[in-house]
Protein backbone atom coordinates (compact mmCIF):
# COMPACT_ATOMS: atom_id res chain seq x y z
CA UNK A 1 0.00 0.00 0.00
CA UNK A 2 1.16 3.52 -0.77
CA UNK A 3 -0.59 6.34 -0.77
CA UNK A 4 0.18 10.39 -1.79
CA UNK A 5 -1.91 13.01 -0.26
CA UNK A 6 -1.89 16.71 -1.12
CA UNK A 7 -4.00 18.88 1.13
CA UNK A 8 -4.62 22.56 0.53
CA UNK A 9 -5.78 25.58 1.48
CA UNK A 10 -5.79 29.18 2.67
CA UNK A 11 -3.25 29.63 5.74
CA UNK A 12 -5.36 29.14 9.03
CA UNK A 13 -7.35 26.52 7.94
CA UNK A 14 -5.46 23.83 9.38
CA UNK A 15 -3.90 21.86 6.31
CA UNK A 16 -0.03 21.55 8.24
CA UNK A 17 -2.26 20.33 11.32
CA UNK A 18 -4.05 17.71 9.25
CA UNK A 19 -1.07 16.69 7.58
CA UNK A 20 0.99 15.99 10.39
CA UNK A 21 -1.73 14.19 12.31
CA UNK A 22 -2.29 12.02 9.58
CA UNK A 23 1.38 11.01 9.13
CA UNK A 24 2.25 11.10 13.09
CA UNK A 25 -0.66 8.24 12.95
CA UNK A 26 0.84 6.52 10.30
CA UNK A 27 4.01 6.24 12.55
CA UNK A 28 2.16 5.15 15.49
CA UNK A 29 0.52 2.57 13.15
CA UNK A 30 4.33 1.51 11.87
CA UNK A 31 3.46 2.61 8.61
CA UNK A 32 6.29 4.62 6.57
CA UNK A 33 5.42 8.04 6.60
CA UNK A 34 6.27 12.02 5.13
CA UNK A 35 4.82 15.29 5.72
CA UNK A 36 6.17 17.50 3.64
CA UNK A 37 5.06 21.54 4.12
CA UNK A 38 5.02 23.96 1.82
CA UNK A 39 3.68 27.35 2.79
CA UNK A 40 3.12 31.14 0.34
CA UNK A 41 3.99 34.30 1.21
CA UNK A 42 2.00 34.69 4.48
CA UNK A 43 0.82 32.27 7.45
CA UNK A 44 -2.71 33.41 7.21
CA UNK A 45 -4.27 33.85 4.63
CA UNK A 46 -1.97 33.01 2.03
CA UNK A 47 -1.55 29.62 0.34
CA UNK A 48 -0.77 26.73 2.40
CA UNK A 49 -0.48 22.64 1.23
CA UNK A 50 1.62 20.04 2.22
CA UNK A 51 2.14 16.65 1.01
CA UNK A 52 2.13 13.32 2.82
CA UNK A 53 2.85 9.58 1.78
CA UNK A 54 1.65 6.87 3.82
CA UNK A 55 3.01 3.54 3.15
CA UNK A 56 4.05 0.19 3.90
CA UNK A 57 6.99 0.13 1.88
CA UNK A 58 10.07 2.94 1.99
CA UNK A 59 9.49 5.95 0.55
CA UNK A 60 12.54 7.31 -1.34
CA UNK A 61 11.52 10.72 -1.74
CA UNK A 62 8.39 13.28 -0.28
CA UNK A 63 7.36 14.94 -3.08
CA UNK A 64 4.24 13.70 -5.34
CA UNK A 65 3.71 14.63 -8.99
CA UNK A 66 0.63 12.78 -9.44
CA UNK A 67 -1.00 12.58 -5.70
CA UNK A 68 -4.07 10.01 -5.54
CA UNK A 69 -5.48 11.84 -3.05
CA UNK A 70 -6.11 15.87 -2.63
CA UNK A 71 -7.99 17.29 -0.39
CA UNK A 72 -8.63 21.00 -0.99
CA UNK A 73 -10.67 23.50 1.06
CA UNK A 74 -10.45 26.65 -1.23
CA UNK A 75 -11.43 27.03 -4.98
CA UNK A 76 -7.67 28.37 -5.72
CA UNK A 77 -5.88 25.00 -3.99
CA UNK A 78 -8.67 23.81 -6.45
CA UNK A 79 -7.45 25.15 -9.73
CA UNK A 80 -3.87 24.53 -8.85
CA UNK A 81 -3.92 20.79 -7.70
CA UNK A 82 -6.80 18.83 -9.59
CA UNK A 83 -4.64 18.93 -12.48
CA UNK A 84 -1.93 16.85 -11.17
CA UNK A 85 -4.21 14.19 -9.31
CA UNK A 86 -3.35 10.65 -10.87
CA UNK A 87 -6.32 9.60 -13.59
CA UNK A 88 -8.31 7.45 -11.08
CA UNK A 89 -7.25 9.13 -8.21
CA UNK A 90 -10.29 11.23 -5.45
CA UNK A 91 -10.45 14.33 -5.04
CA UNK A 92 -12.33 16.14 -1.60
CA UNK A 93 -13.41 19.55 -1.83
CA UNK A 94 -14.89 21.87 1.14
CA UNK A 95 -18.43 22.61 -1.06
CA UNK A 96 -18.70 25.41 1.78
CA UNK A 97 -15.91 27.54 0.00
CA UNK A 98 -15.91 25.70 -3.46
CA UNK A 99 -18.73 26.68 -5.82
CA UNK A 100 -17.46 25.04 -8.77
CA UNK A 101 -16.85 21.67 -10.58
CA UNK A 102 -14.38 19.77 -11.26
CA UNK A 103 -13.60 19.70 -14.82
CA UNK A 104 -12.30 15.74 -14.99
CA UNK A 105 -13.65 13.06 -15.34
CA UNK A 106 -11.41 10.67 -14.43
CA UNK A 107 -11.07 11.02 -11.10
CA UNK A 108 -13.90 10.57 -7.82
CA UNK A 109 -15.00 13.79 -6.59
CA UNK A 110 -16.59 13.90 -2.67
CA UNK A 111 -18.00 16.97 -1.80
CA UNK A 112 -18.09 18.03 1.98
CA UNK A 113 -19.83 20.91 3.51
CA UNK A 114 -17.33 21.17 5.99
CA UNK A 115 -17.28 24.57 7.16
CA UNK A 116 -20.74 24.45 7.48
CA UNK A 117 -21.05 20.70 9.38
CA UNK A 118 -17.86 22.35 11.58
CA UNK A 119 -19.85 25.60 12.61
CA UNK A 120 -22.99 23.54 13.33
CA UNK A 121 -20.43 21.62 16.08
CA UNK A 122 -19.47 25.36 17.34
CA UNK A 123 -16.47 25.92 15.72
CA UNK A 124 -15.64 26.92 12.19
CA UNK A 125 -11.68 25.91 12.85
CA UNK A 126 -12.21 22.43 12.68
CA UNK A 127 -13.20 21.96 9.11
CA UNK A 128 -9.92 20.45 8.32
CA UNK A 129 -10.92 17.29 10.79
CA UNK A 130 -14.48 16.72 8.91
CA UNK A 131 -12.47 16.69 5.64
CA UNK A 132 -9.64 14.24 7.33
CA UNK A 133 -12.62 11.92 8.77
CA UNK A 134 -14.67 11.90 5.31
CA UNK A 135 -11.02 10.76 3.82
CA UNK A 136 -10.18 8.20 6.70
CA UNK A 137 -13.57 7.03 5.80
CA UNK A 138 -12.98 6.57 2.51
CA UNK A 139 -9.46 5.25 2.10
CA UNK A 140 -8.81 3.30 5.23
CA UNK A 141 -4.72 3.21 5.16
CA UNK A 142 -5.14 4.47 8.96
CA UNK A 143 -7.88 4.05 11.56
CA UNK A 144 -9.67 6.57 12.57
CA UNK A 145 -9.15 5.29 16.59
CA UNK A 146 -4.98 6.08 16.06
CA UNK A 147 -5.53 9.74 14.88
CA UNK A 148 -8.01 10.60 17.81
CA UNK A 149 -5.26 9.22 19.91
CA UNK A 150 -2.67 11.09 17.87
CA UNK A 151 -4.32 13.95 18.48
CA UNK A 152 -2.50 14.85 21.93
CA UNK A 153 0.58 14.58 20.61
CA UNK A 154 0.14 16.97 17.46
CA UNK A 155 -1.87 19.74 18.78
CA UNK A 156 -0.18 22.40 21.06
CA UNK A 157 -0.97 21.86 24.59
CA UNK A 158 -2.85 24.90 24.56
CA UNK A 159 -5.01 23.56 22.19
CA UNK A 160 -5.99 20.27 24.10
CA UNK A 161 -9.33 21.44 25.73
CA UNK A 162 -10.54 21.50 21.67
CA UNK A 163 -9.63 17.64 21.32
CA UNK A 164 -13.24 16.21 22.04
CA UNK A 165 -14.53 18.73 19.77
CA UNK A 166 -11.65 17.91 16.99
CA UNK A 167 -12.62 13.92 17.86
CA UNK A 168 -16.59 14.90 16.92
CA UNK A 169 -15.55 16.17 13.55
CA UNK A 170 -13.84 13.82 12.63
CA UNK A 171 -16.68 11.23 13.19
CA UNK A 172 -19.09 13.68 11.64
CA UNK A 173 -16.68 13.62 8.17
CA UNK A 174 -16.93 9.85 8.72
CA UNK A 175 -20.82 9.67 8.61
CA UNK A 176 -20.79 11.97 5.81
CA UNK A 177 -18.81 9.78 3.27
Amino acid sequence: MREEIIMAGFGGQGIMSMGQLLAYAGMKEGKEVSWMPSYGPEMRGGTANCTVIVSDSRIPSPLSSRPDTLIVMNLPSLNKFAPIVKKGGTIILNSSLIDSEVKRDDVEVIEIPANEIANKLGNSRIANMVVLGAYLTHHKIIDIATVKESLKSVLSERHHNLIPLNEKALDRGTEIV
